[in-house]
């Protein structure tokens, strides 16, 4: 008789998000790989919050994304506003089909689908304080590391 698992095979993905906003997650990332920055998805913070996506640009910046796949998610959201203290930059990210004009003015937007995004509008920067910093880049260092071992291990 087979074992199986409840477990994924794929330590990268934790089944919590639709196939919609998995979509948007990997236009986002192709679109930050070619803008040069590093990710990890899914980063829980200090706050006790867990961010969809956080990116580190080369000088240090830390730019936190918010994917949202329908109108009825942005409007059953309330947490975002708490984003902003782990970050340089907040950004929410969405798919064609919810309209942008839903989204705050003092957030960036991205448009994306699962072969790109684009910039519709910059995040206005409120640079962090450099304690909140390095503990967002340990934070950010750890989280990569921890994953990438597991990924190995799971590749076996």
């Amino acid at each position: 008789m087979p074992i199986i698992s409840p477990h994924s095979d794929n330590p990268l993905v934790d089944g919590r998000q639709s196939d919609r906003a998995m979509t948007v997650r990997r236009g986002v990332q192709r679109l930050f790989s070619d803008l040069r920055l590093s990710m990890v998805p899914e980063l829980p913070l200090a706050s006790g919050r867990r961010a969809d996506l956080v990116a580190l640009g080369g000088a240090g910046e830390i730019w936190i994304v918010e994917i949202k796949s329908s109108v009825e998610d942005f409007r059953a959201d309330h947490k975002w506003p708490d984003y902003r203290q782990h970050c340089d930059r907040l950004f929410f990210a969405t798919h064609a089909g919810v309209p942008a004009d839903l989204f705050p003015q003092d957030c960036g937007l991205i448009i994306a689908d699962e072969w790109s995004g684009h910039l519709l509008r910059e995040a206005p920067e409120h640079r962090l304080a450099a304690a909140t910093r390095k503990a967002m880049l340990l934070r950010f260092a750890r989280a990569a590391a921890d994953r990438l071992l597991l990924a190995e291990l799971a590749a076996g």
